[in-house]
């Protein structure tokens, strides 16, 4: 696959007023999933994940897109806590799907970083009406509630 002709990127950043090892330890904690995906999408892990995350693992979970049953499979394919990690699906609606969670300590909190590069069935057609609204949606979702959860009032946030 030619990747700069066909592939897109979604980048987010996000502070959060808790220290970096903190937040990492969230994502770093594959069960945290679930409180990242809207209800909408049936998220549900099918294998019991890792007590520790290392490169190499792989993590199997079921959704549901537009009512479609998917089987996701993803492996982490880069691991340096605190700093950053990376997943790649290895099955699923993608044809490319990489996403790097960046997490860098900044003005006494934690800016996350998400850098993902996909690639879709159909292109930029496809890509542009059906799965960036998708994906704006679920990222929105995903801060909306790593906001309320790292919210410095009353955190929230199990690791």
């Amino acid at each position: 696959m030619d990747r700069a002709k066909q592939s897109f990127w979604l980048k987010t950043r996000l502070w959060l007023p808790q220290p970096r090892e903190k937040v990492f330890g969230f994502f770093a904690n594959p069960r945290n999933l679930d409180r990242l995906t809207p209800a909408s999408l049936n998220f549900r892990m099918l294998s019991l994940p890792p007590a520790v995350m290392t490169k190499g693992i792989l993590l199997d979970y079921r959704l549901r897109l537009r009512g479609i049953p998917i089987h996701w499979q993803s492996e982490i394919t880069a691991w340096d806590p605190p700093n950053r990690f990376v997943d790649q699906q290895k099955k699923g609606p993608y044809s490319l799907w990489i996403h790097e969670h960046l997490f860098e300590e900044h003005e006494g909190g934690t800016v996350v970083r998400d850098n993902v590069e996909y690639a879709v069935p159909g292109g930029r057609v496809v890509q542009r009406f059906l799965v960036a609204p998708e994906l704006e949606r679920i990222f929105r979702y995903r801060r909306q509630v790593l906001q309320r959860l790292f919210d410095s009032h009353h955190v929230k946030a199990a690791t």
